[in-house]
């Protein structure tokens, strides 16, 4: 089934505490179908802020990255289920891939696998012990969650591309560090916009800061999903 370009935005709610997150939330209204609650937010307000999103009838993506031993990431992927949310990350390791996806049993939630942080450059995987680049990394960390089972995975804009034509249109790709043209790219250092990830292949963006820091939520909201529109019309 098509997604409705409105529902290809995902607003993160990078708040420190679930009355701002809400506050927020009032703000950006109907214009948001969507929102990322991330570890922030969620260790803050714990999974009743999960709740409380489901129940104001939006789509919840549960970005927590989880990397632990078999058994935890199975049952918290079971517990994350519970909550209603559409989507969790985990960190795109066979073990953990497959832990989760049998941790979500028959639920419709999806589990994305996150190969490397938009924050991260090759100098910092090399910190990490990865003499690979950042493409070759994200292609090999890809394949492995893919022969595990994801759905899915988090990756910039930058590598997206490489990722469609390497699995095609299965899987979903869910990039964030989306800036629109000319805004700041804060501490994101793989960023696109919202036409580029489009025209990439993405099927969901997500955009915290430009949204979160307008004076009117709801209208950069949708001005962002007008651009997510056109660049599916014409495109890119």
């Amino acid at each position: 089934m098509p997604i409705e370009p409105r529902e290809r935005l995902i607003f993160a709610l990078d708040v420190p505490s679930a009355d701002e997150a809400k506050r927020l939330l009032d703000r950006a209204g109907d214009a948001v179908r969507f929102v990322k609650i991330g570890l922030e937010l969620f260790t803050a307000a714990g999974p009743d802020i999960v709740r409380w999103a489901v129940a104001q009838r939006k789509q919840v993506f549960l970005d927590l990255k989880l990397l632990d031993i078999g058994e935890t990431v199975k049952r918290a992927t079971a517990a994350a289920a519970e909550l209603g949310a559409a989507f969790l990350t985990v960190h795109a390791a066979g073990q953990t891939v497959r832990a989760a996806v049998e941790g979500r049993g028959r639920s419709p939630m999806k589990i994305l696998a996150v190969t490397v942080l938009t924050s991260f450059d090759d100098a910092d995987l090399r910190e990490s012990g990865v003499a690979e680049s950042i493409r070759d990394t994200v292609l090999r960390r890809a394949r492995t969650a893919a022969s595990a089972g994801t759905d899915g995975f988090v990756a910039s804009g930058g590598e997206t591309a490489v990722i469609r034509r390497e699995f095609g249109k299965g899987p979903l790709i869910v990039v964030p560090g989306i800036r629109p043209a000319g805004s700041s790219h804060d501490d994101q250092i793989q960023v696109t916009t919202p036409a580029g990830a489009i025209a990439a292949g993405a099927d969901y963006l997500v955009v915290g800061r430009p949204i979160r820091d307008a004076a009117d939520p709801a209208a950069a909201a949708r001005a962002i999903q007008a651009e997510i529109e056109v660049a599916l019309t014409y495109g890119g």
